[in-house]
């Protein structure tokens, strides 16, 4: 079996960390297994483990022993030197360090996935009821959003947390940036934060925004009343990967939720839809935005 640009998998999960390489691997094995038409449980045989343990593997919650992913390639008849060895590098890079490493005491576990996942995604799309976007916040709205949530912390922790948020919209500067499509509810961009001035500097960095070619903005007006994504914000990733499904990201308060089911991701995929078709096209977005500046 051949595997087609090895070399890019890995190159591309470098970019991000640990969290995006076990994606790429597991991908590539549940495929390798699936072709190899070996089940779950026979797998798990191979490598002295449990049904849940490959599922586990497949789906990129935990790491790679060698010993383990040697014995699943052997099962699944997997000989040429060079995938081996391909694949064998790739399981070594995804227990490494992640880009974020040196924030980890200000990032809960219920982030780290979404952290290295956000960091090679080829397009971010996203709904936001209560605030702008992290991609798209300045320096000062970012410490007082992070203030609001985070009353009692120390202003050292504000700042690192507000560091961290920066450093992340850095997927938007590179070579060849992620597309992000965002749904902004206009009662976010009404909601001062941190002062007139900070709401000020905010709603006109998204309105440089909106001239960037990979970034589209649309603001959803209060006129539209109720709609699809009555429950909250969300955001869908997409990869360049092709046996990498979408994965939908749902923040809350002090947890997560991570779905990568194909229904799943169709679902949500339908509310941002839905929600694009309410809000405005380009024009009326920066109408909005300008209007907004001047009222604020």
């Amino acid at each position: 079996m051949s595997m087609p640009d090895a070399g890019g998998r890995i190159a591309q999960a470098s970019r991000a960390g640990r969290s995006s390489a076990r994606l790429v691997l597991g991908a590539r094995l549940r495929g390798l297994r699936e072709a190899a038409r070996i089940s779950p449980e026979e797998a798990a045989q191979a490598i002295r483990g449990s049904r849940s343990k490959i599922s586990r593997l497949e789906h990129g919650r935990t790491g790679f022993k060698a010993r383990d992913m040697g014995d699943l390639l052997t099962c699944y008849g997997v000989s040429d030197r060079a995938e081996r060895a391909t694949l064998l590098a790739l399981a070594e890079h995804a227990n490494t360090d992640s880009w974020w490493q040196a924030y980890g005491d200000v990032v809960p576990a219920w982030l780290e996935q979404y952290l290295d996942m956000e960091r090679v995604a080829c397009l971010i799309r996203a709904y936001e009821a209560q605030h702008v976007p992290g991609l798209l916040q300045t320096g000062d709205y970012a410490r007082a959003v992070l203030r609001s949530g985070l009353p009692g912390a120390p202003d050292a922790e504000i700042e690192r947390r507000a560091e961290l948020r920066l450093l992340r919209q850095q997927v938007l500067h590179d070579a060849d940036p992620a597309r992000l499509w965002v749904v902004i509810d206009e009662a976010a961009l009404r909601r001062v934060i941190g002062g007139t001035a900070v709401m000020k500097a905010q709603i006109a960095r998204l309105i440089e925004a909106t001239r960037l070619s990979h970034v589209r903005i649309q603001v959803l007006p209060l006129s539209a009343g109720g709609h699809a994504a009555g429950g909250g914000s969300v955001t869908v990733l997409r990869f360049s990967e092709s046996e990498l499904p979408d994965v939908v990201y749902l923040e809350q308060m002090l947890t997560a939720v991570y779905l990568s089911r194909q229904e799943d991701s169709a679902h949500y995929r339908e509310v941002l839809n839905r929600l694009t078709t309410q809000a405005g096209g380009l024009n009326a977005t920066t109408a909005t935005l300008e209007r907004l500046l001047q009222e604020t």
